[in-house]
């Protein structure tokens, strides 16, 4: 099948996978692979290898299925293993919270909102923005006794401050999913560069939005005056001496000079053992693996380091879902560049590029508020629009980052009652679920709006 009706079966095979993982409950992984199956099926690639006319081989479905998976597996699997395990060993010892207790200091304590949205900001680039919510909520509601502040402008902050670097900034999964799918993996730096930049009017919108809704919504614990609420020095002393604040940088710092350097070896044309160095220790997965070093470090002097290898089991057992979802992302991508589908948005790209970069955003705010993973909105959508980039006329580097930033722009669009994060803002926050919609899903559309919007912008200039 070709052609127009070809364009139809795809729009009602995503539409399929949407519902089979929203309505049905049926896992991602499944979902994907089941209608990546069918659609390379109708999209006309065989059952077995066969032989065209032109004398050329063509892969039967179960090679091109495997070849997606594994060809994913090889780009992006030891990356994420790595981010994560940085987020675990920086949680476990408290370093994140030392980074957030830099951020305050920084900001000062007049501005709490402010705080709290950039401390979680922080956080969030290597933890995972649930569990950065958990392990910041006690200084937000110690900040929110201290201050006098709203609690539910606290709480809108701290998550919108969470959400923002979770589907912006590496080394969280989704971005460097995302990244590697779209061919910019070995330039990560500029991800982060991009993603660090995308994410200012996020926050400020998040920001305005926490300070409006915080005056109309009360949410329980700004009523328990009475309660007990662990104040910061209790929080430190049950994690011990918390690491010194360049430790707890030096995990995340050291991989992005490394991965800086190497990108300034390129553009000064160095040569030699120098640039060899570089390039070598510049690239992404050996310069997360010395993040890893560094965190392994911060272990041992915080006397943890008999919890290594249970950290690491955790860490595997986190990320083995979003690698398979990636993975099966992949082979989705695989199937669509394997069937006609290019070659017919390639004659047509214009009606496409007339909507530019808002495309991947609103594909991937479709999968994010149908199914709620803004992980696997960001790398289905990635995974689709793979093979699309070069006809749409997003192949270049830097429009293939601002694809990844309008991903990320769409997958925080909206979150609500099928995303596990909405049960952790409401449910710590204190709030019920209708106050929930007013707040945690009202904001994320706020930071979605916002960052498209600043990357439309930006797509007109770079």
């Amino acid at each position: 099948m070709t052609g127009v009706p070809f364009l139809i079966v795809f729009v009602v095979a995503i539409v399929v996978m949407i519902v089979m993982i929203s309505k049905f409950k049926i896992h991602p992984f499944l979902s994907i692979l089941l209608v990546s199956l069918l659609l390379g099926l109708i999209g006309g690639i065989p059952f077995a290898a066969v032989t065209d006319a032109d004398g050329n081989t063509v892969d039967g479905i179960a090679t091109v299925i495997g070849s997606g998976f594994s060809s994913t597996f090889t780009s992006i699997g030891i990356v994420i293993i790595f981010g994560a395990m940085i987020g675990t060993f920086l949680e476990a010892t408290g370093a994140a919270l030392k980074l957030a207790d830099m951020v305050v200091k920084l900001v000062g304590p007049k501005h709490p909102e402010l705080a709290i949205e950039l401390m979680g900001w922080v956080v969030s680039i290597p933890v995972f923005c649930d569990s950065g919510f958990v392990v910041l909520n006690p200084i937000r509601k110690a900040m929110v006794k201290r201050t006098g502040a709203s609690s539910v402008a606290m709480t809108v902050c701290l998550s919108a401050g969470l959400y923002a670097s979770h589907v912006f900034i590496p080394p969280t999964p989704g971005p460097i999913a995302a990244a590697n799918t779209l061919g910019v993996g070995n330039s990560l730096l500029l991800v982060m560069g991009l993603g660090a930049l995308v994410s200012v009017p996020a926050l400020a919108g998040a920001w305005f939005y926490a300070k409006y809704i915080g005056k109309k919504v009360h949410s329980n614990d700004e009523s328990d005056h009475e309660g007990v609420v662990q104040s910061y020095e209790e929080l430190v002393a049950s994690y011990g001496k918390l690491p010194s604040g360049f430790m707890s940088l030096a995990p995340i710092i050291i991989p992005i000079i490394l991965m800086a350097m190497s990108n300034v070896s390129s553009i000064l044309g160095w040569s030699g053992g120098l640039a060899a160095a570089c390039t070598f220790l510049g690239t992404p997965i050996i310069a997360l693996a010395v993040g890893v070093v560094f965190g392994i470090i911060v272990l041992v002097q915080a006397e943890m380091v008999e919890k290594l290898y249970d950290l690491t089991n955790d860490t595997l057992k986190t990320v083995g879902p979003i690698l398979f979802v990636t993975a099966a992302g992949g082979v989705l991508g695989k199937i669509i560049s394997s069937t006609s589908l290019v070659t017919f948005i390639t004659d047509h790209a214009n009606v496409l590029q007339s909507i530019g970069i808002f495309f991947p955003f609103l594909l991937a705010a479709i999968l994010k508020s149908a199914q709620g993973s803004s992980t696997v909105a960001i790398t289905t959508t990635a995974g689709i629009m793979a093979p699309l980039m070069g006809a749409l006329g997003m192949d270049s580097t830097v429009m293939s980052v601002l694809c990844v930033m309008a991903i990320g722009a769409g997958a925080m669009t909206v979150s609500h009652a099928n995303d596990s994060y909405f049960w952790v803002v409401t449910n710590f926050g204190e709030m019920t679920p209708d106050q929930g919609y007013k707040t945690q899903t009202a904001v994320t559309l706020v930071e979605g709006i916002c960052s498209i919007v600043f990357i439309f912008i930006l797509s007109l200039f770079l």
